[in-house]
């Protein structure tokens, strides 16, 4: 299960969370961000010592530019409120954790 964010709850569930936050930058239109969709599902399934996180840039264009997003689907990970590993495009599973360092 995941988080929908918004500007109102950005820094609750992200900025000021004690375990790293996966943050998926996406948009409905975006073939290669539903390709990805389950993949972030399966992950917020299966590892509990992560939160994810999910932000429609459509709805939330100035907080996805404030973290340079200018792609999607884009997925950083937060630790300690920090970026601290980012993946652009649609990427397989173990791709993906390896680039968010997870």
């Amino acid at each position: 299960m995941h988080v929908e964010l918004t500007s109102v709850n950005f820094n609750d569930e992200v900025l000021s969370c004690d375990k790293p936050v996966i943050v998926d930058f996406w948009a409905e239109w975006c073939g290669p961000c539903r390709m990805l969709s389950p993949i972030i599902e399966e992950i917020a399934a299966e590892r509990e010592d992560i939160k994810v996180c999910k932000l429609n840039v459509d709805d939330e264009p100035e907080l996805a530019n404030s973290y340079g997003v200018s792609a999607i689907p884009t997925v950083i990970c937060f630790k300690g409120g920090k970026p601290a590993g980012t993946s652009l495009g649609f990427k397989q599973k173990d791709e993906l954790v390896k680039a968010l360092g997870i």
